[in-house]
């Protein structure tokens, strides 16, 4: 099951690539491949990210970094990474909200992935075209999500063992839905490590599910006593100075050249040496530096780095597959900024380089 559900997007993806490769497409049929693409990758991705996290919550080591979240500020995100396939299936979301703010004490990026598979379970599950919604409701010191859709529901015997490891409706070897069968289970333990319960509920096949999540909430605060969350990435960073460091050319070069479209100044590096060399002679405002080089390692070139002149204001960003918390502290240790987690969101980067323009845009007004 596992190798037929990582290899269904690559057969897309392989197929797209040859659609590129052809001579006399025109921009429409180009662009459809690229969107096909784009969404398959996606979906390769959340199943890889799913698997990590199952392993992690079995060993006991999945963390939740609580902070004070608005509870809309979860749902928007869910919905951005929700939304390609509830739109590829032609569904229509609604969402209801409080009117007032509700705030928890919640890993805001966790509580997203809670929600977020639970919309693509209900796209999964609804046929074309459907309709899903997601609405919150205050139940005194409790808010209650409801995700629920008109899909084809589940059987009474099912409800019981629907958050149990690769437990899917109506399995069979067309497995038109797809998935592996894990994301309910993910949902069940995240919200169990927020403090909350998640419950399944269905009127039987063919009239669609209801999966409510219910959460304690934080007492509210005046608007001006909150701290401000998040990065501001709005607008276009100035073109900067980048270096890329990975052995991996194909990551490295489609980096550069990403970065480059967008106006910047990129070198590119594939070892430690020779990204010590390029640094010396750049001084880059941003390094995206890999830290499984071979011979020196990622570690030791931030290590180096740090120790040359004018390196000091340089934003050192670690591009790993290693994501644990664990690799985050020994990245902290060896000079690192920030640690991304491959495959690289091109708005996590630009969200670092728009945070770079502001810094140096308010050192040139105070140095005025």
């Amino acid at each position: 099951m596992l190798a037929h559900e990582l290899r269904n997007p690559l057969a897309p993806i392989r197929n797209a690539l040859e659609i590129l490769k052809m001579g006399g497409i025109d921009e429409a049929m180009a662009g459809q491949a690229r969107t096909l693409m784009e969404r398959q990758l996606q979906h390769l991705v959340r199943l890889v990210d799913d698997l990590l996290d199952l392993a992690r919550i079995n060993r006991g080591r999945v963390q939740v970094r609580k902070e004070r979240v608005n509870l809309a500020a979860a749902v928007a995100r869910a919905v951005d990474t929700a939304r390609p396939e509830i739109d590829a299936h032609g569904h229509e979301l609604i969402v209801s909200l409080p009117p007032e703010p509700v705030f928890l004490e919640a890993d805001l990026t966790r509580l997203a992935q809670v929600l977020a598979n639970l919309l693509s379970n209900a796209a999964r599950y609804t046929p074309e075209p459907g309709r899903i919604w997601l609405e919150a409701d205050r139940e005194g010191y409790v808010v209650a999500i409801r995700v629920r859709d008109t899909g084809i529901g589940m059987r009474p015997e099912l409800l019981p063992q629907v958050f149990d490891l690769f437990v899917q409706s109506g399995r069979s070897m067309a497995r038109s839905q797809g998935g592996l069968g894990i994301g309910l289970t993910l949902v069940r333990s995240l919200v169990e490590l927020h403090g909350g319960k998640v419950t399944a509920h269905s009127k039987g096949p063919g009239k669609g599910s209801e999966f409510v999540v219910r959460l304690p909430v934080l007492p509210r605060v005046p608007e001006r006593e909150l701290p401000r969350t998040g990065d501001d990435a709005s607008g276009a960073s100035a073109s900067q100075r980048v270096l890329v460091v990975d052995d991996n050319v194909d990551a490295a070069e489609s980096l550069a050249l990403l970065l480059r479209m967008g106006g910047h100044d990129v070198r590119v590096a594939h070892n430690g040496p020779d990204a010590l060399a390029a640094a010396a002679a750049h001084l880059p405002d941003l390094v995206l530096l890999d830290i499984g080089l071979p011979g020196m390692n990622g570690h030791e070139v931030a290590r180096r780095l740090r120790q040359q002149p004018g390196m000091d204001r340089t934003v050192l960003v670690a591009v790993t597959g290693y994501g644990q918390d664990e690799d985050r502290r020994r990245s902290l240790e060896a000079g690192f900024d920030q640690h991304l987690v491959k495959p690289v969101e091109p708005g996590a980067v630009e969200a670092i380089m728009a945070a770079i323009a502001r810094r140096s845009a308010m050192q040139q007004a105070a140095d005025r």
